[in-house]
């Protein structure tokens, strides 16, 4: 590495850096910035105001958004944010964004490197021309199935998520429940979950959030299916719940029916030593392996019947896969070689412009 770099961490607003419960964009945020910290840089988070950290925290809101009631434009307060960024971005080596397409425009401007780690979905063709009109900033994505159907831009790296390695415990006894983490939505199929628990006969416990937008099929879908007897909604949960409920489980299910960017929830899996039963949608095909951390399944009654073997497989080799490729260190050592490819980037551009005689025979070479 080139030396200690001055970072700027820019991260969404609707949740803190980490999130209280759900948020798992702003949480590997924390986790990336709190090892850059670690690693000797010199990081400003620009975050929520209620954000806790070690690095230079700037506020582009006063708390998490989704605190706050309705009646905020908080597409004003991400641009405020960003302009606030990059008026400051002589003081940075480096501008790291988690803000989607938002500071793109900004970014083209600025001779400061941007790299711009993209954690959703990439599969709606209107983002792509937005993308495209930024030659100039890396890309990052989170898993290589995330970035197939953006073609014509930089990719700078593909770079998995990392948690601490103390954060959730390992738990050697499979447990008597399933449980599904994260998100009710449909495209994460927790009424699909319900219809597999009930199929095996097992009990299965939901700890999710439910985000305005899904309010109606919360309603009209999933809440119907609550009244099964094997079923027990949680609601969210924090870290120290969210362990225990992962630790003590059977294994996670994971029905999604979506081109799953990522999927946080597998690894905080792993990390407690939890097998997993999954769709192999997206970046699940890269972070599951088949008999070995867990079993892939097109269909519930596939689903069902992998309950009766997922015990068998061993919790250990869940919790080495966590060690192995899904820790801090691994991320923080990884988005470190991407400064630097950027700097070295930056510099060779600078050497071409500064003698134009030399690039016009090179070119001609």
């Amino acid at each position: 590495m080139v030396g200690p770099l001055r970072i700027a961490q820019v991260a969404p607003l609707y949740e803190r850096v980490p999130p209280l419960r759900y948020g798992g964009t702003e949480r590997v945020v924390s986790y990336l910035t709190e090892g850059l910290v670690e690693s000797g840089h010199d990081v400003t988070l620009f975050a929520s105001g209620d954000s806790l950290t070690r690095a230079e925290l700037m506020p582009g809101a006063r708390r998490g958004l989704r605190l706050e009631p309705l009646g905020y434009d908080a597409i004003a307060l991400h641009l405020g944010m960003l302009l606030q960024v990059y008026d400051r971005a002589a003081e940075f080596d480096v501008i790291h964004c988690h803000t989607d397409y938002l500071g793109l425009p900004l970014a083209r401007a600025s001779r400061v490197p941007t790299l711009l780690t993209l954690h959703g979905r990439l599969d709606l063709p209107e983002v792509h021309p937005v993308y495209r009109a930024a030659p100039g900033v890396g890309f990052v994505s989170v898993s290589d199935a995330q970035r197939a159907p953006l073609t014509g831009v930089r990719w700078a790296a593909t770079v998995y998520h990392g948690l601490p390695p103390d954060l959730y415990r390992f738990h050697p006894a499979p447990g008597r429940y399933l449980v599904f983490l994260g998100r009710i939505s449909p495209e994460k199929q927790p009424d699909a979950a319900i219809r597999v628990a009930a199929q095996a006969g097992i009990p299965l416990k939901i700890a999710a959030k439910v985000d305005r937008a899904d309010v109606e099929y919360f309603a009209t879908v999933v809440r119907p299916l609550l009244d099964h007897p094997l079923v027990e909604f949680l609601g969210e949960v924090d870290d120290r719940q969210k362990g225990e409920l992962l630790g003590q489980a059977l294994a996670l299910l994971f029905p999604v029916d979506w081109p799953e960017p990522f999927g946080l929830a597998l690894v905080e899996a792993f990390a407690c030593g939890t097998p997993v039963i999954a769709r192999p949608r997206g970046s699940v095909l890269e972070i599951v392996h088949h008999g070995r951390t867990g079993f892939l399944c097109e269909t519930e009654k596939q689903m069902a019947a992998a309950t009766i073997r997922v015990a068998s497989l061993s919790r250990a080799a869940c919790r080495r896969e966590f060690e192995e490729r899904f820790s801090v260190s691994s991320m923080v050592s990884a988005y470190e070689r991407v400064y630097e490819a950027a700097l070295l980037t930056r510099t060779e551009k600078r050497k071409q412009v500064s003698a134009p005689g030399e690039q016009r025979v090179a070119g001609l070479a």
